[in-house]
Order: C-alpha cells, then structure tokens, then sequence
C-alpha cells in the first residue's frame, strides 16, 4: 500500500498537476494539505472519476486537509484535539484499509516574535498529546503531512539561512523529537541518510539550484514502521509548469 503526503499549495490552482499525480504514480492514499478551498469547492468529481474516495477538512482561502483513497475511507476525525476554538483546518485523521492515516498540515511559526510562534508550538503540544493516544491503540498509524520542521542540519540547503526561523528554533525541533521519542519513526530518514528536499522556495531560483528543506514528513507507529518496504520523494512535480513548491513524499507498507 502506497501512502503519498503533498503540500499542493491550492488545490484549484494545481488541480492539473493533481490529477497528472494521480495518474502517473498511482498512489493508493493521497494525504493533501493547504488545499484553500472549503469543503464544498473540492473537485472531488475529478478526483473521483480516477478512482478515489475522498474526505476533507477545507477553509476558505487558507490551510485545508484531504485524504483520497482507492479504499473505503472510515472513521474519519476532523480537527486535531485538544482545543475547540481552534478553526484553522491543519488535521484530518481517518481508517484506510485497516491503517490508521492523518493528512497534517503544522503552522508555520513565523515571525516568531508574533503570536503565530506560540501557536505553532502549542499545537504540536496538542500533536505530541494526541499521537500518543493513537500509540496506546497500538494500531498500524501513519502521520503524514507538512510539519514545518526542518529536523536536522542535514535537511537543509543552507543552515545558516535557516538560523532563528520558526523551522529550525530549538523549540520546534525538540517537539519534533518528542513525537520520535514515543516510538514513530521518521519513515524517509529511517530509509535512507541520502540528502533530499521536499520544498523549494519560488524565488531566487531556489528549485534550479537545489537549494531545498526537507519539512514534509511521514511519521510511523512501530507496526506501520515494521512494514515499511520502499520510501520516496517524488520530485517530477515540481520541475513541472506552474506547480506546488512542495513535492510529494510516500511510503509503501507491505502487506
């Protein structure tokens, strides 16, 4: 079962190069953020004809979460928990195929002397909270999404351009580790110590140079990392015309 997660930054404005993905790299789950459209707005006729079931968690004009599926979608949780005033669409959590699967989408954090910074961290305290629960079900839990978090060094172009940013502050790399702390495991890094980015800026010619981060990451249970078979980032998308500055990123649980 291959699982995808991608950053589509507007789902109406990349919708060719969705429905190129889809057809292309087949992958069994697409776990889809920034979509910035409401719920009503998806084009989900499109995405159904394909073969996909759909489930979304939409906003107008900002952040949006989607899960398609080959397989029936079940169980599906809207919003992460921990905060009932919390609007913002950044989680969508469902069942597919007896794998328990969340498309996330984690604030940025910037500017951090703004009140987005402590935003950003106590949500992940709410992710931290939360993605223990779902180890204590001890069920086969793959966390997908966009995390905003460079983890390492290693997974940027340039760490000193990176310095005091909301991706790469102490803080949020260190709730990063919490989540590893508890048993996931970061499915790309796990896989391989080769260097690759899922994110490259538009400007400064950022893609042309390679001068990505890594930020879009897939977080497994010990089950789901137990059937870990093949990880990848597919970077096609983004050399393509008017596309996403993420690319997608995926791992295939063997059966």
């Amino acid at each position: 079962m291959k699982i995808a997660s991608w950053n589509i930054n507007s789902v109406k404005a990349r919708l060719p190069r969705l429905v190129g993905y889809l057809k292309d790299y087949k992958p069994d789950v697409l776990c889809l953020q920034e979509l910035k459209v409401i719920d009503d707005n998806f084009p989900r006729e499109e995405v159904e004809e394909l073969g996909y079931n759909v489930e979304t968690h939409g906003q107008k004009t900002y952040n949006g979460v989607a899960i398609l599926s080959k397989f029936p979608i079940e169980d599906v949780r809207r919003g992460l928990p921990g905060d009932d005033e919390d609007e913002q669409a950044r989680y969508i959590e469902a069942t597919v195929n007896n794998v328990r699967i969340a498309s996330i989408y984690l604030p940025n954090g910037n500017p951090t002397d703004s009140e987005k910074f402590p935003y950003k961290l106590g949500w992940m305290d709410r992710l931290i909270k939360h993605a223990e629960y779902l180890l204590s079900l001890e069920e086969i839990t793959v966390l997908a999404g966009d995390y905003n978090v460079i983890p390492q060094d290693e997974d940027c172009y340039d760490p000193k351009a990176w310095e005091g940013d909301a991706l790469t502050r102490p803080e949020s790399r260190h709730r990063f580790r919490q989540i590893l702390n508890l048993g996931y495991t970061d499915a790309y890094r796990a896989f391989t110590t080769e260097i690759n980015y899922t994110y490259w800026d538009y400007q400064r010619g950022a893609w042309q140079k390679d001068h990505g981060i890594r930020i879009d990451h897939l977080l497994l249970s010990p089950k789901a990392a137990d059937r870990m078979d093949q990880v990848g980032i597919d970077k096609g998308p983004r050399g393509q015309e008017k596309p996403s500055d993420h690319t997608p990123i995926w791992v295939e649980l063997a059966e």
